[in-house]
């Protein structure tokens, strides 16, 4: 009798495990209990936003994000690549169709100077000329030609001469960030800061006392007037 009662407590036991593993493996929206909610209900977080607790009022603590207001996004690690660091960059200034690319374009035109700090701009510039070399030259050569190695190589044609082209330092920047004709955006490659450096590199190296295609007819008759005046003196 003793045995027999041994034998149906075992046999309990064992269903009742069984009973209680294979619910707990059931479907989620009827888990009767669950020990890791993460894995069932996974939360999202924000980086940019203050990080909550999901299943409690628990503040978070850890010391970086308290200085950082709750956020979890914290700041670049030193040594790695920061996207805007210079606070330059506004993504909503993007163009979204083609009538805002030209607008965007021909504006960029107007733009005569880099919004970065002056006093830093041989700094800027040999930094420019780093990333030009390591970045652009392959295709605009080393000299602004247009005969990087490849094209030379007959891979790529129709990359224009700076010399011959009318551009500013807002133009290449606008180009750099945006893309042009078969150029494509070197957003991805270089961060905003660095596309005014390269494009601050290009009008000094490049374009540096160069005539404006413009001015020119029309300051060669000026020349040579002054300059009969001077012969008949």
């Amino acid at each position: 009798m003793l045995k027999m009662k041994n034998n149906i407590l075992k046999i309990t036991a064992v269903l009742g495990l069984s009973a209680a593993l294979f619910t707990s493996c059931g479907p989620k929206d009827s888990t009767p209990l669950v020990y890791f909610p993460d894995m069932y209900f996974p939360v999202a977080y924000d980086p940019l936003m203050k990080a909550q607790d999901a299943y409690s009022d628990h503040e978070n603590e850890i010391p970086a994000f308290v200085k950082n207001n709750g956020a979890t996004g914290l700041s670049p690690v030193e040594g790695s690549v920061a996207q805007n660091k210079d606070g330059i960059f506004a993504e909503g200034k993007l163009p979204k169709n083609p009538d805002e690319y030209n607008a965007g374009y021909d504006a960029s035109k107007a733009v005569t100077t880099s919004p970065l700090n002056p006093a830093n701009a041989e700094k800027d510039i040999e930094r420019g000329k780093f990333l030009f070399e390591r970045t652009c030259a392959a295709c605009h050569g080393t000299g602004g030609d247009g005969q990087g190695p490849i094209v030379q190589s007959g891979a790529y044609a129709g990359v224009p001469n700076y010399a011959d082209r009318e551009v500013t330092v807002g133009s290449v920047h606008y180009v750099l960030t945006n893309g042009r004709n078969a150029m494509g955006s070197y957003a991805g490659q270089l961060n905003p800061g660095d596309r005014w450096r390269v494009a601050m590199y290009v009008m000094n190296a490049f374009k540096k006392g160069a005539p404006a295609p413009a001015a020119t007819p029309a300051a060669t008759p000026a020349a040579t007037t002054t300059e009969s005046t001077e012969t008949k003196k």
